[in-house]
């Protein structure tokens, strides 16, 4: 079913301060994931499954890579009435640059009047989830909704980290909290749990337009969605919350209903890219009836080569894109970009290699984030010593993973 009347506008802006040195020179939905996507790929395919296809793309950071990946990547039909549009920063409304996420779809504002469309998705393009979004519109239709929240239940322990919503017995918002410091209010009959905001929300056209207007007018404001939009729209406005965990996706098992993942941190990206390789992974790219598409490169398939004593081209429990070679060395839970090279008597675990990456001879490496377009001179050891890693420009995580950042000479 083609949504015709709705028009999605992702958030891509990012700066990702908290995933340098990998969003050096690319924005935080450019980042690369699971071998071959991008970070943004999941939330364009959760849309495209779910028949929409009038997409805008807010772009301001840094956003070159993001350009080429979804220009050459992700082609649509125009002919159809179908477009996946990149927006870079315009100044429409005056000299300043994007100042919060309600300012970024402001300042893009007349994309919603000539469009008109009836209803206006607004969506964060950093996190990996699937979604049929079709499930979250029929609920803000069903609660005749003026603004609709996709919230997750987590832990009560963790809502520091979020914005926090609080619901009423028909989940209408009544409460809402940015990273909490006090004691937040649960999910009714779940004492243990409260909801975070996913930073995804479906507002109605006039809605929107005449809260947007409202906020730009005000002196003191941050610009801002949850600091500002859904704070003023709550007391006053129909706003539903939508229960993530409740979304189906066709051919995910139960194991992967309301998996998502902010992979804001060094630490939450490379143990998110770690869990793709459980035999039975939360997280299933494999599922054919939830296509996960990307921009697919010329490379031929992946080669494994040489089977002698103490010589084997070896991968476990890993995931290999097309154009590597794993040539004589040993790779064990890792994952690989295309076009990666490991060299002979090398051996490489718990590992992120990016594009283009040369893993030299007898080098071993644990517990890392290899960026693009770097070469590891035979002999080289990462992970197995802080001051060294620290001492050739490396990045280190107080939980140990080490980044070895794009280009780096070593």
């Amino acid at each position: 079913m083609y949504n015709d009347d709705v028009l999605v506008m992702i958030l891509a802006g990012g700066e990702g301060r908290r995933l340098y040195p990998l969003t050096k020179d690319r924005a935080k939905p450019a980042v690369p994931y699971g071998g071959r996507y991008r970070i943004i790929d999941f939330v364009l395919n959760n849309f495209v499954n779910s028949g929409f296809y009038k997409i805008k793309i807010i772009t301001q950071f840094k956003s070159d890579s993001l350009n080429k990946h979804i220009s050459r990547g992700w082609p649509t039909s125009p002919i159809l009435g179908q477009y996946i549009d990149l927006v870079p920063a315009q100044m429409r409304t005056g000299s300043e640059w994007y100042r919060g996420t309600a300012d970024a779809i402001y300042q893009n504002i007349n994309f919603i009047y000539d469009e008109n469309p009836r209803h206006v998705c607004v969506f964060g393009g950093d996190h990996v989830y699937k979604m049929d979004v079709r499930q979250m519109l029929d609920y803000h239709k069903d609660k005749n909704a003026d603004l609709t929240i996709s919230a997750i239940p987590i832990p009560k322990e963790e809502a520091s980290e979020f914005g926090i919503m609080e619901v009423d017995e028909n989940w209408r918002l009544i409460g809402f909290k940015e990273k909490p410091k006090e004691e937040p209010k649960t999910i009714p009959g779940r004492p243990d749990l409260v909801l975070a905001s996913m930073g995804n929300y479906i507002f109605n056209k006039d809605v929107l337009l005449r809260e947007l207007e409202e906020d730009a007018a005000r002196e003191e404001t941050n610009y801002d969605f949850g600091k500002n939009i859904i704070t003023n729209m709550f007391p006053r406005c129909n706003v539903m919350v939508y229960d993530f965990s409740r979304n189906f996706v066709p051919g995910t098992s139960e194991k992967e209903r309301g998996y998502w993942r902010d992979v804001g941190s060094i630490d939450s990206y490379w143990q998110a890219n770690m869990d793709l390789l459980e035999i039975q992974p939360e997280f299933n790219l494999y599922d054919n009836q939830w296509p996960i598409r990307t921009f697919n490169h010329n490379y031929p398939p992946a080669k494994f080569v040489w089977e002698e004593t103490e010589r084997v081209g070896m991968a476990t429990c890993s995931l290999v894109s097309d154009g590597c070679i794993v040539s004589g060395g040993q790779i064990s839970k890792c994952v690989l970009a295309p076009n990666v090279r490991v060299n002979s008597f090398s051996y490489v675990r718990e590992t992120i290699m990016m594009e283009d990456v040369t893993i030299g001879r007898h080098a071993e490496i644990k517990k890392a984030i290899i960026d693009k377009n770097v070469d590891i001179p035979p002999y080289t050891k990462i992970g197995y010593n802080v001051e060294e890693d620290l001492a050739r420009g490396f990045y280190v995580t107080e939980s140990g993973i080490t980044v070895v950042p794009k280009g780096a000479i070593i």
